[in-house]
């Protein structure tokens, strides 16, 4: 086995492993030829829900303690300093902070939906890592509508959030989980709207064929220099994936000055870290598919000779968008509830219908005018 054909394409190379060493010996106990695949597809699976469940919590981790230090330097702090060099282990200790704290369950609570919201919300955030492609030949699953079901995976948080609110039995719970519900419903239009203008420009809701026809010199192809369309359908995606997933300046659902702590008021231990689990990993997905869809993702100089570099710039985008939307959190005041919804609705929602019909224009008429020339050619 190539060590490096393992680092630059892991799965498949497992895959391969995995087949030639398990259908010899298989064969040789006689098992039908359907249950060798089948066997081979389930070990598979296994191996890809383990890398996918031990890498998604480590990065949520690191990503508080990337928070804490940027809003810190920010507030002329320090931040996390005393556990581990540069409080590199503070994550970790805030993990066994959230595995050891009791689990009160208030009384009269709806029991059955008071424990199934916060698996609800974070299920969805780890079955979109599926489909992330972190490099070349570095997704688990390389689906020709991945875009789409990255899309719908965003959806679902919306039924867990309100399960919170409406289980909880708490007035400021529920306040939180019906605002959570009207924002992300209201947001999601926006937001596939401005995808909707990439979609038009790739001619794809393939996440790697998207990223793949962004190929171009240092960057040149990345459809956030299609001007004017590109900058615009990205700042409109980035502001709407906020709201959505309910950070600064749109953190609404929670409020914490007004509703104590919003949808998981009634939550603690492990079942509230389970909501800030899937809202740092909502951020990471937010920027995962912002740098995929308009910076190109895993593409950059140099990638078809040396592929590994893909993961690097893929990364490198990733924690750029992050530290942009951290960088909300350290400097914009949280804005009202009337201002948020008319902010969707009255501007956002007709900015991405316009930026779509323009696109669409656009691209009629550049398709048009290259049949004309090419019939004068001809």
């Amino acid at each position: 086995m190539d060590i490096w054909t393992l680092i630059t394409d892991p799965f498949v190379t497992i895959y391969n492993l995995l087949r030639s060493g398990i259908i010899g010996l298989l064969a040789s106990l006689g098992v039908p030829p359907d249950w060798i695949a089948l066997i081979v597809f389930l070990i598979m699976g296994i191996i890809v829900v383990t890398a996918i469940l031990i890498v998604a919590p480590v990065m949520m981790m690191y990503m508080t303690w990337l928070e804490r230090k940027l809003v810190a330097r920010m507030q002329d702090r320090v931040g996390p300093n005393r556990v581990g060099p540069f409080g590199l282990l503070q994550p970790i200790a805030d993990m066994i902070k959230f595995l050891t704290k009791e689990d009160i369950v208030p009384e009269g609570v709806d029991k059955p939906v008071h424990l199934l919201a916060p698996i609800v919300v974070v299920i969805p955030v780890i079955l979109s890592f599926s489909v992330i492609q972190f490099g070349v030949g570095m997704g688990a699953v390389d689906l020709n509508l991945g875009l789409l079901f990255l899309l719908a995976m965003g959806s679902m948080a919306t039924i867990g959030v309100f399960m919170a609110g409406f289980g909880s039995h708490n007035k400021f719970a529920m306040i939180g989980g019906m605002r959570a519900a009207a924002q992300i419903i209201s947001y999601e239009i926006p937001q596939i709207l401005s995808v909707v203008v990439v979609v038009l420009l790739a001619g794809s809701i393939s996440l790697n064929g998207i990223i793949e026809k962004q190929s171009g010199l240092f960057g040149l192809g990345w459809y956030f220099f299609y001007l004017p369309v590109g900058p615009i359908a990205f700042f409109i995606f980035l502001l709407a994936a906020t709201a959505e997933i309910n950070r600064v300046p749109f953190d609404l659902p929670e409020a914490e000055s007004e509703l104590v702590a919003g949808y998981h008021t009634e939550y603690s231990g492990m079942k509230f870290g389970l909501f800030y689990l899937a809202e740092f990993l909502n951020t990471f997905i937010i920027s995962a598919i912002a740098a995929s869809l308009f910076f190109g993702g895993w593409q950059g100089p140099f990638v078809q000779q040396i592929p590994a570099l893909g993961i690097a710039y893929f990364f490198g985008k990733t924690i750029i968008l992050i530290g942009i939307q951290l960088w909300f959190r350290g400097s914009l005041p949280r804005i009202r509830v009337d201002q948020l919804m008319n902010f969707g609705w009255k501007r956002l929602v007709p900015a991405t219908l316009a930026l779509i019909l323009f696109t669409a224009a656009f691209l009629w008429a550049y398709r048009v005018l290259n049949q004309f020339l090419t019939g004068l050619g001809g």
